[in-house]
Formats: C-alpha cells, sequence, structure tokens
C-alpha cells in the first residue's frame, strides 16, 4: 500500500492498493460513513432513451460515495464499497457501487481512526516491498503448496494421490513416486521465479529429495530454497510451520507467518499461567497495569464501541499492536480466546474475580507465592 496524499486537515488519505493484501487492509479500513473515491465506470445518462439500458455507454468518470456496504472477496481479490454518489458529474444521490482491485487508487476521508485502524494503515504503509514466499508441506501421497504474501495465504496446488507400495524395486511405486516428485517440481518451477524464497516442509524424506531434484533442474531457485521438518504435511503441514517459528528468518516479512506466530506465543503464554490476559476486561486491566507488550485484537472488533477505549489506551502506553484476521486459522484460534487479548511483560493476575475471558476466572496468587 503506498500512501500517495495524505491531507491532515481534512483527514483525506489517497493510496494506491498494490497487493492483495491492500485489499483486506482497505475492506478494514473503510466503514459505514466514510467517504471514499475512485475512478469507476458508469452508465452515461445522456445517451438516447431509445438504446436499452444495457447497452449505453459506460464512461470512465471519477465518483465518491458515502459508504454503506463494505464486501471484501477474498477469493476474488476485489472490494466493493456501495453507497450513494455525493461527488461526481451526474447522478449525485443515486447509489453507486465502487469496486477496487490491485492497482486501484482511492481516497478515503477518515477525519479520524481508531487504533486498530491506524495499525492496519501503518502495516501496509511498512509492507510495500511484502516478499513473496513458496511454502510446499510435503509428503508421498498428500502435498500442498501455498504462496504467502503480507496477509494473504493463496493456495497453488493440493496434490494427493495414490502411490502403490514400494516392495518390489522398478515396480509401480517407484514409478508412482518418480511421477510425483515431477509433477510437484513443474509447480515449483513455474511458480518459484517470482517468489522471493522458497520454502520445504515435511514429516519424511520427500522434502530433501525434492532439494536434491531442484539443484539439479534449476540451480537458481535451489539457492533460495530452505527445508524445515514438520510432524504433517499438506494444509495442516503449512499451518504447523507457520505457527511454530522454525522457519522465521526465511518467512521473515511474511505478515501470515507472524500472525500465526504470535498467536502460538499467545496460547504457550496462557499455558504458563501468568504471561497471558484473554477477554475484554481481563485485557483492559492488563493494559490500565502496564503489563502489556503486544495485545492481539480480531479484525472484527477494530471498530467496536466497547474495544475502542482499550485500544486507546493501550496506544498511549506504546504498546504492540497487532491486528489478526478472523478468517484465518490464527484468527479462528483467537476468536476462541475473545477475540482479544495480550502477551504480558510480566506475570500478572487480574484483581477482579470476574474478568469476562472465556473458561473460568483466574484468582489471586496464592499466599507468599
Amino acid at each position: 500500500m503506498r500512501l500517495l496524499h495524505h491531507d491532515r486537515a481534512a483527514g483525506v488519505y489517497r493510496l494506491r492498493l498494490e497487493t492483495p493484501s491492500d485489499l483486506w487492509r482497505i475492506a478494514r479500513l473503510v466503514r459505514p460513513g466514510d467517504l471514499v473515491g475512485a475512478s469507476t465506470t458508469r452508465r452515461d445518462p445522456e445517451a438516447p432513451e431509445d438504446v436499452a439500458g444495457a447497452e449505453r455507454s459506460r464512461r470512465r468518470i471519477y465518483l465518491a460515495v458515502r459508504v454503506e456496504q463494505v464486501e471484501f472477496h477474498g477469493f476474488s481479490k476485489h472490494v466493493r464499497l456501495t453507497g450513494p454518489i455525493v461527488e461526481g458529474p451526474f447522478d449525485i444521490g443515486r447509489h453507486h457501487t465502487l469496486d477496487l482491485t490491485e492497482g486501484d487508487e482511492v481516497a478515503l476521508t477518515k477525519p479520524e481512526m481508531t487504533p486498530g485502524e491506524r495499525a492496519v494503515l501503518d502495516e501496509g504503509l511498512a509492507g510495500s516491498q511484502e516478499p513473496t514466499i513458496l511454502l510446499a508441506a510435503v509428503d508421498w501421497g498428500d502435498s500442498s503448496i501455498v504462496r504467502l504474501r503480507g496477509r494473504a495465504v493463496e493456495p497453488v496446488a493440493d496434490l494427493r494421490r495414490t502411490i502403490a507400495g514400494k516392495r518390489y524395486p522398478g515396480g509401480q511405486g517407484e514409478k508412482d513416486r518418480s511421477a510425483y516428485v515431477t509433477e510437484i517440481l513443474e509447480v515449483l518451477r513455474r511458480e518459484g521465479p517470482a517468489a522471493t524464497a522458497l520454502v520445504f516442509a515435511g514429516p519424511g524424506f520427500l522434502k530433501e529429495e525434492l532439494l536434491r531434484r531442484l539443484v539439479e533442474a534449476d540451480p537458481v531457485l535451489a539457492k533460495r530454497t530452505r527445508v524445515y521438518p514438520t510432524a504433517e504435511s499438506g494444509r495442516v503441514g503449512v499451518d504447523e510451520l507457520l505457527r511454530s517459528g522454525k522457519a522465521s528468518e526465511a518467512l521473515r516479512g511474511s505478515v501470515a507467518a507472524e500472525e500465526s506466530e504470535v498467536v502460538e506465543r499467545l496460547v504457550r503464554a496462557l499455558a504458563g499461567g501468568r504471561r497471558a490476559a484473554i477477554g475484554p476486561r481481563e485485557v483492559a486491566e492488563a493494559v490500565e497495569a502496564g503489563a502489556v507488550d503486544t495485545l492481539l485484537v480480531s479484525d472484527q472488533l477494530l471498530a467496536d464501541p466497547a474495544t475502542v477505549p482499550v485500544l486507546d489506551r493501550a496506544r498511549a502506553g506504546r504498546v504492540r499492536f497487532f491486528v489478526v484476521r478472523e478468517d484465518g486459522e490464527a484468527g479462528k484460534r483467537l476468536a476462541g480466546l475473545g477475540r482479544i487479548a495480550a502477551i504480558l511483560r510480566y506475570d500478572w493476575v487480574s484483581p477482579t474475580s470476574a474478568t469476562g475471558s472465556p473458561g473460568a476466572p483466574r484468582g489471586a496468587p496464592p499466599t507468599g507465592a
């Protein structure tokens, strides 16, 4: 995401959406009531009346709408913003839908942002050079290849095949394995040149075999490849590697990987007893106590009236924010913990008996602890 212009007095941000992640970000920044302008097309009202509506010529014009509805379509990579036209050459007051895709420029008028929205914007502006990482979690007969860029985890290929046993050398099993390795390599060599790095993961020796074959077939791509062990392959193996932190160096710059890792850190801190706060009330108390190191909040709570004051206080205390997409695996885990949580700087417990957090409330430490 690139900031082209910022009018502080009017609260206008002119932005260029450069990646699929930027579409998710603009969908989280725009709220009903906001004013958004962009280049779009609309039927010319000056077309002759005897011309069918579907055949009337469309003009490319600049329109601004007062947003009433925001729709994010991650699979097809576009955002739809619908509302009445408030600025444009014609049809003022009539409804129009701005359909935003990668490469579009938008003008967002938003005099005030919540701390969570500010965190989303700052992340986008800092991530204009987000790396593209190809991740393959492989094993015989069950492999998944995904592309990581920013917030996006895009499926590239799921390769599930039945492979015969290897009782006899040179038999069907050996042929199946050779064909399977070739199929995976074809996908990797097709997608690899556009990637900053390639990561192999999996439980067996297929990942090492793939690297050996890649060195022979494409030494340039092989130099950008790293190998890590996981207990699982396929989509489960992808999730395991992202949250484990094992490949943090290879995945550096990937917000999707960082998202999974930070939620895993929260879960481990929670298991440890006193280094995590979960739920709205407990997090608010931890923020007031100055105990919070990293605050995690679901993207569904960014404009929630009960959450905004907590985020305001946290931002004033220079707490690190991490907004988590609820439609991802990490977001589902955070949703199960109340959609807002915090990793703490030191051991801390809630001073109240009822915290508003999921599960049984936590009590004070035993005497003498």
